[in-house]
């Protein structure tokens, strides 16, 4: 992220509270195991969710709820929403308080980018591709600012928060991409329709940014380590994911946002995000605990 931008001085808001298709086939990313590295599993296309439910997880709703009592405890706050796209379960802790989501936003400016193809009302160059690539994978914020200001914006904010129903996010208060605010329950509300189609994105476009979530880089375009919370949290399972970083929100805090597709069935999506107000790698430590408090031994 660009720290000189995202260290300007802003009004208080709400604290947060908390895969590419190569080939045809979508890559399987993971965290960093806790000790031993786990062997990198055969490339898998991954397949809608079970059309018969089975069971919800047990135990999960209060495992969410003490991820964010241990975090608070070290001076963090964390809001998160765990959505099983199977049985409709929901688990969460303070997932409809708004909170500036970063990079996380750049989803949003390729979903509409996107569809803006689709439709016959743009055309996107191999430079464009390639572009777009990095700011999902590497999080690329030249090619953010770019798609931003082409497609107009604030404006793609309220395209796409009206297809996808999004009530509780907004533009951002500045014209600056990176402080749109959003909640997890809105970011996991996302997720769900991009992968069902009901958002309004053709599955071909869908499966673009999920393949390219899945191929998310160890580390940010601008060398900040981009494994914390989901991925490390959940190193036993394939994830793809996008994150968001930077500092420093609100006086010093360290603001994390980690969002994403759990397992190879995508059965799962989730949204945690983290106001934190020690180092930078304390805040990543933290967020990534939470994750592996709520998902033990790293998966589902």
């Amino acid at each position: 992220m660009p720290w000189q931008l995202l260290k300007r001085t802003m009004t208080a808001m709400a604290l947060v509270s908390v895969a590419l298709l190569a080939n045809g086939c979508e890559a399987r990313v993971y965290g960093t195991p806790p000790a031993a590295d786990i062997p990198q599993a055969p490339v898998i296309a991954p397949q809608a969710p079970p059309a018969q439910p089975t069971a919800p997880l047990p135990g999960l709703d209060a495992r969410v709820k003490q991820a964010s009592a241990d975090a608070a405890a070290s001076g963090a706050e964390i809001d998160t929403a765990v959505l099983d796209r199977t049985t409709g379960q929901i688990a969460s802790s303070g997932a409809n308080s708004s909170f500036p989501i970063a990079s996380v936003v750049k989803l949003f400016i390729a979903d509409d980018l996107l569809l803006q193809e689709a439709e016959g009302k743009t055309t996107l160059s191999a430079d464009d591709r390639a572009a777009l690539d990095r700011m999902l994978r590497s999080s690329d914020d030249s090619a953010a600012q770019t798609f931003w200001d082409r497609s107009g914006g604030d404006a793609i904010i309220a395209r796409v928060k009206a297809r996808y129903g999004l009530g509780g996010t907004t533009a951002p208060w500045n014209g600056h991409w990176d402080v749109t605010t959003s909640t997890a329950s809105d970011l996991v509300r996302y997720y769900d329709m991009l992968l069902n189609g009901s958002g309004g994105l053709p599955p071909e476009q869908a499966d673009i940014i999920l393949g390219n979530l899945a191929r998310s880089t160890p580390t940010g375009l601008d060398g900040y380590p981009q494994r914390f919370g989901i991925p490390d949290g959940l190193y036993a399972e394939p994830v793809a994911v996008k994150q968001g970083w930077f500092c420093c929100w609100n006086g010093g805090n360290q603001l994390h946002v980690s969002t994403g597709v759990i397992g190879t069935d995508r059965r799962y999506v989730m949204a945690i995000g983290s106001l934190d107000p020690t180092s930078e790698a304390a805040a990543r430590d933290n967020i990534t605990q939470a994750v592996k408090t709520i998902f033990p031994g790293g998966k589902v």
